[in-house]
């Protein structure tokens, strides 16, 4: 087998980076059409982390409702995707371990589902609404820098350190390639978010916009990650529609809709 200098090879995935998305590495020097194979799914808090209420429910049970009617519908709509829950009941997982839990399956998606809360001590805390959605903000970049880059060493040592000469985990340009993967991961999570957004505007829902904060459920995403606030459980009217089966039907079908044509551009791409 020919032997093929890391450099030469750093800068022809540079130049792919300028053209794709994503780069999947092989071991024939092809690359591959990028495809969207598994989705982690993550119903926000859960076990003693599980204090927010409404009147009639907790967002904790709600989020866990909403998540696993979604990862049922992508199932059946995108049987050729692999569905995983960071919990299927109602117990607490620390938070670096949901996202720690997409690194290790190196997943192609992370959807957090929370209800959002005004605090019980403010006034018009009832009058709230609206749906939201969140990327990891600039305060955690290097966290998931550090991630992206651990989680491609150990992609590239599988598959290329019997195979290319001079390969070094630290080197400067294997470096280079990880920012662009983080750039590029930070773009397409801002297209999924955008996309949910526009999803739950067309069935009336008030927009309250795409929004970067640092929340460490995403810090350390090594793929295109949000969270979804999928309503204010202190509004008892979003409650209640949150916890009806329409509600959530109608909530799981703008995800769906969203993860369908997020994944036709990406592939497409």
């Amino acid at each position: 087998m020919k032997i093929i200098p890391l450099k030469r090879l750093v800068s022809g995935l540079l130049a792919l980076f300028l053209f794709f998305p994503f780069v999947s590495f092989s071991n024939n020097y092809k690359i591959p059409p990028y495809r969207i194979k598994t989705i982690v799914i993550d119903a926000g808090h859960g076990g003693k982390d599980g204090a927010t209420r409404g009147l009639i429910a907790r967002e904790k049970d709600v989020a866990l409702q909403v998540a696993l009617r979604l990862g049922k519908a992508i199932s059946e709509a995108l049987p050729e995707v692999k569905v995983v829950y960071t919990r299927t009941e109602d117990v607490f997982i620390p938070l670096y371990e949901r996202i720690g839990l997409a690194n290790k399956l190196k997943a192609d998606m992370f959807i957090s589902i929370h209800c959002n809360s005004m605090p019980s001590n403010m006034r018009n805390r009832t009058a709230s609404k609206g749906v939201e959605t969140f990327v990891s903000g600039f305060g955690r970049l290097d966290e998931q820098n550090t991630a992206i880059r651990e989680n491609a060493s150990i992609l590239l040592e599988k598959d290329y350190e019997e195979n290319y000469e001079g390969y070094d985990p630290k080197d400067p340009e294997s470096i280079i390639i990880f920012s662009l993967l983080k750039n590029a991961y930070r773009e397409q999570s801002i297209r999924l978010a955008t996309l949910i957004q526009n999803e739950y505007i067309s069935t009336g829902r008030i927009d309250r916009g795409v929004k970067e904060q640092s929340l460490a459920v995403l810090a350390k995403a090594g793929m295109p990650a949000v969270l979804t606030e999928i309503g204010f459980i202190s509004n008892p009217e979003e409650e209640e529609y949150m916890v009806s089966e329409n509600g959530q039907n109608e909530i799981v079908s703008c995800l769906l809709k969203a993860v369908q044509t997020y994944k036709k551009q990406v592939e497409k791409d």
